[in-house]
């Protein structure tokens, strides 16, 4: 495991009075090891658990050739160019027991969907492309279908012995069907990452508390359960702790001893009157960072005992950025995922936005569809770091990168999408 300034020192022009967004990403990529720990959880369970080793199929799926539609199962090489084929219909296939009848030239057989196709047919016309005739016959009309259509071939989606999910996987509703489709009521999954989290400040209340003049509620605490909770993480709330040596020393220690990562909010900024940053640098290995962003420009990063912690801004909008930005990656790794991160969409800004490079600015921003079908964005306002309403408003991060400067209006931007994640 590398200290601080181990991994510091690997990463080239490290300053940690002037890190940009890439290079606090860099550093929490080495900072973070994956969890090692495993559980075997019932599907039902599973949705959003990272998956803990490769899923190999036990079977093929579909395990046989079967019908894609209803209607008639037939030898596609009677098929003639330009011709229309009668055929007699010699039995009726359902979903769900095999046909073990046999079809003859001529001849054809009603199907229903997900029925097993019948020996030596391979072709299905939809029933709607169809006309009956007398005699338990139909007429296919000339250029309906080609040979082999409607047809699902045998372990088309999956074949035995092959890997259907791989580790490192976060399992979505589509993967704990397909988990399902092979027979398997059970997975192995990473267990949950325990977090503990805390506000600090002698300015904050909890909730209940008398209000007073200075003070105000603690609403940190909430938007990064709500954030923890969203990313799947076992919570260990340990509420508002004041700015006083012991209390403090007896937060981080109980933190450390129950979580593999600790979240904290207030107390990193220079020159705060409270004693969070020296009881971080006191029990653990701990960077304070000025990073070239906005909002959230103080953050603290290490660990204390065996929790990583980050310490982040006070101010509400601040906490929720930097928690985007940097402590969900980290702990997605935490967590044993590899998936990359969502792509940013491109949008076109609808206003011009001042910005000067050398920084990562994230303004909140609420996109939509313009009339020609194409994104456009537009910020909800004013963009201060203590507006909390600009991030209910808004859906999504505008997100201008260090080197860029100034949009104007109908300027393509790029956006990171709340969907999901917030």
């Amino acid at each position: 495991m590398s200290t601080i300034a181990e991994i510091a020192a690997r990463l080239q022009g490290y300053d940690p009075q002037a890190l940009s967004a890439t290079q606090v990403g860099e550093f929490l990529a080495q900072l973070v090891e994956p969890l090692r720990e495993t559980e075997q959880v019932a599907i039902f369970d599973a949705l959003d658990r990272v998956l803990a080793r490769d899923v190999v199929s036990p079977i093929s799926v579909p395990p046989h050739d079967n019908s894609a539609m209803d209607g008639y199962a037939f030898d596609g090489a009677q098929l003639q160019p330009g011709q229309p084929l009668e055929l007699e219909v010699a039995g009726t296939a359902l979903a769900g027991a095999a046909w073990r009848g046999t079809a003859a030239a001529g001849q054809c057989v009603k199907i229903m969907t997900g029925a097993i196709m019948p020996a030596g047919l391979d072709t299905v016309v939809p029933q709607e492309f169809t006309q009956l005739l007398d005699g338990d016959r139909i007429r296919i009309p000339p250029r309906a279908l080609r040979r082999g259509d409607n047809r699902r071939l045998a372990g088309e989606d999956l074949r035995a012995g092959e890997p259907a999910l791989r580790a490192g996987q976060r399992l979505g509703p589509a993967a704990c069907g397909l988990l399902a489709s092979l027979g398997l009521a059970t997975v192995p999954v990473v267990r949950r990452p325990r977090v503990a989290f805390f506000s600090t400040g002698d300015e904050i209340l909890s909730l209940g508390d008398a209000r007073r003049e200075g003070a105000v509620y603690d609403s940190n605490r909430y938007t990064v359960f709500g954030m923890l909770k969203r990313l799947g993480c076992e919570l260990i709330d340990l509420g508002v702790v004041p700015d006083r040596p012991e209390r403090l020393e007896a937060a981080f220690r109980d933190a450390a001893a129950r979580a593999d990562a600790i979240v904290t909010s207030g107390g990193v900024s220079v020159g705060e009157a409270d004693f969070t940053k020296a009881m971080m640098k006191q029990l653990g290995d701990v960077a304070f960072w000025k990073i070239a962003m906005r909002p959230g420009r103080p953050m603290a990063v290490g660990r204390i005992g065996g929790s990583v912690l980050f310490g982040l801004p006070g101010n509400p909008v601040a906490v929720m950025v930097t928690f985007l930005a940097f402590v969900r990656p980290a702990l997605l790794r935490l967590m044993g995922a590899t998936a990359p991160p969502p792509p940013l969409l491109k949008a076109r800004s609808q206003e011009a936005m001042r910005k000067k490079p050398g920084r990562t600015e994230y303004q909140r921003g609420f996109v939509s569809t313009a009339a020609d079908g194409a994104l456009q964005v537009r910020t909800t306002g004013n963009q201060g770091s203590g507006v909390l309403s600009s991030m209910v408003h808004a859906n999504g991060l505008i997100v201008l990168h260090h080197g860029q400067g100034n949009v104007a209006a109908g300027d393509e931007v790029d956006v990171m999408m709340f969907d999901g994640v917030l």
